[in-house]
């Protein structure tokens, strides 16, 4: 053959290679995905959520890319561009900024990567689905729960501090104080003498061992995440007040559900979400669009409600959730 010919086919044959690999990422495609998975934080709720994408990976025969951006945006932008560059199928991020985080993922979108976004959310068209946990009835419920102890053990009057974490994500902090709040200030004995931001357990034993000094006449303790429920505990323990505060919290784990089933009635309700379920679906509904599914623009998880005056629901949860961590 033509040596000019023979290069022109092997030409031919690299270009009819490349386009069937192109092919073989187009959506409805059989082809194994990629799937980056990035959480912002180190806890027992995100852990979870890892344990849930890859259960739905396994079970989809997807690869799962795990990262932690560790709270901090410019890893968090060094991340979503190492993906877009080793060519991700999808990636699934609790976003650190509902606008800052909008330029890496607009590009990761702008080069046929599907977003899926979850616990956070990013400004705009971005994702193709969020995921949440219904947020604003996180705070109802363990309002609810606040309330209820109020009129059967102070009364119906009661001084009560709030742990936020507006400074991190401000939006679903605000959503659960504000559920929280709604539900206690139907008594109109109740009354907030103080709001912290400490969204980290060292963080809320400080602020909250603060609050305790500040406000000796404390009754009701909220942490509004893990971190301010575990701090608020310890910071209650460490002033000696237990049996005298009270503590409620959003957002659950093994030392949580130790602290409902300890017999120093401190801790005496939380609402959680469901990581896992938010982390497997999230995968799920990204494996959906690849395969040009319709999903949903919003899907919301409900609460669960855990509390000192059910043991046995205590149990069955720390039964399921070392089922799940396995």
């Amino acid at each position: 053959m033509n040596p000019i010919l023979r290069a022109f086919a092997v030409i031919v044959l690299i270009l009819f290679s490349l386009t069937l690999q192109d092919c073989s990422r187009k959506p409805g495609s059989t082809g194994r995905r990629k799937i980056a998975g990035i959480v912002f934080q180190e806890d027992q709720f995100f852990r979870l959520v890892i344990f849930g994408m890859r259960d739905a990976a396994a079970r989809n025969g997807a690869d799962l890319l795990e990262a932690n951006s560790a709270g901090k945006p410019d890893k968090e932008i060094q991340l979503i561009t190492t993906y877009i560059a080793s060519g991700v199928d999808a990636i699934v991020v609790s976003p650190l900024s509902a606008k800052a985080s909008v330029i890496a993922l607009g590009r990761a979108r702008a080069k046929g990567i599907a977003i899926i976004t979850y616990n956070t959310n990013v400004e705009g068209d971005i994702a193709a689905s969020y995921l949440e946990s219904d947020q604003a009835g996180l705070g109802r419920a363990t309002g609810a729960a606040a309330r209820g102890y109020i009129e059967k053990h102070l009364g119906g009057r009661a001084n009560v501090a709030l742990l936020a974490f507006r400074s991190q994500a401000p939006e679903q902090s605000t959503m659960r104080v504000n559920g929280f709040r709604e539900e206690i200030s139907k008594l109109p004995g109740v009354r907030i003498v103080a709001e912290q931001d400490a969204w980290l357990a060292e963080q809320a034993v400080r602020k909250g061992g603060d609050i305790l000094t500040a406000h000796p006449d404390l009754d009701i303790l909220w942490g509004a995440n893990e971190g301010a429920t575990v701090g608020a505990v310890m910071a209650v323990k460490n002033a000696g007040k237990a049996g005298r505060v009270a503590v409620f919290g959003t957002d659950t784990g093994e030392q949580i559900a130790g602290f409902l089933l300890s017999e120093d009635g401190v801790l005496q309700a939380v609402t959680g979400q469901q990581p896992f379920e938010l982390g497997s679906r999230a995968v799920e509904s990204a494996l959906s669009v690849l395969k040009g599914e319709n999903v949903p623009a919003k899907q919301s998880l409900p609460g669960v409600l855990l509390s000192r005056s059910d043991p046995e629901g205590v149990r069955k949860f720390l039964a399921r959730l070392k089922e799940q961590s396995r």
